[in-house]
């Protein structure tokens, strides 16, 4: 029975090849560059599908998928527990947070009004602060939101926040600090635990190499 391991595209699948080759698992064409697919790998028994990052967990909690690589902002999103996450590949790091205008406008006591893609995440974030909230779904473009009269805050992904200081936004509230994980589906982690232990063996090899060569750099 063959493996397939369900990818992100973008940033993610750019980080995870190197360290999915110094496992010993190299696709047979580069997936950021063809239309196909489903790409065959130098291990025939192993198959990678480059999908969205949302549609990665789905894939691996229902089966379509034995593994996958998402980031932990698309996990916290989903929803855990329909899969087991055994590691942490430490790329891609950014942190998940809130934000909003440098001078925000005055807030005269209506409920706050949050635009985010991570509406789940949002919803328990600021319930855990006992703050009623609107939370207005978008696919994109999140700091455009504030600008419009939109939304009053956002929760996005932060990297080196210089697109929020380009929008007269700034940073406020840390809610996860996010990498990139394996996840496993449960029933394929015993049917074929003789393909996937040595693949997370191989991959937790190769991270230590990783963190071992920035150190020494």
């Amino acid at each position: 029975m063959s493996l397939i391991i369900a990818l992100n595209k973008g940033r993610i699948l750019d980080e995870v090849l190197p360290l999915l080759a110094a496992a010993g698992i190299e696709p047979e064409e580069d997936p950021r560059a063809s239309r196909r697919l489903i790409f065959p790998t130098s291990q025939p028994e192993v198959r990678l599908i480059v999908v969205r990052s949302g549609d990665v967990p789905t894939c691996v909690e229902h089966g379509a998928a034995a593994m996958g690589v998402t980031g932990k902002d698309t996990l916290l999103e989903h929803g855990e527990g329909g899969f087991y996450e055994p590691l942490d590949l430490g790329i891609a790091r950014c942190r998940l947070m809130t934000a909003g205008p440098v001078e925000p406008r005055p807030w005269l006591g209506a409920r706050l009004r949050v635009a985010t893609k991570f509406v789940n995440v949002a919803r328990r974030f600021y319930a855990g602060r006992g703050q009623q909230v609107d939370l207005i779904k978008l696919g994109g473009a999140m700091e455009l939101a504030p600008l419009i009269g939109l939304a009053d805050q956002i929760v996005d992904i932060v990297d080196t926040g210089r697109t929020l200081a380009a929008n007269g936004l700034e940073p406020k509230e840390p809610i996860a600090d996010i990498s990139s994980r394996v996840v496993v589906n449960k029933a394929a982690m015993k049917r074929q635990a003789g393909l996937i232990l040595p693949i997370l063996d191989a991959l937790e090899r190769a991270v230590q190499a990783r963190a071992e060569k920035e150190v020494r750099a």
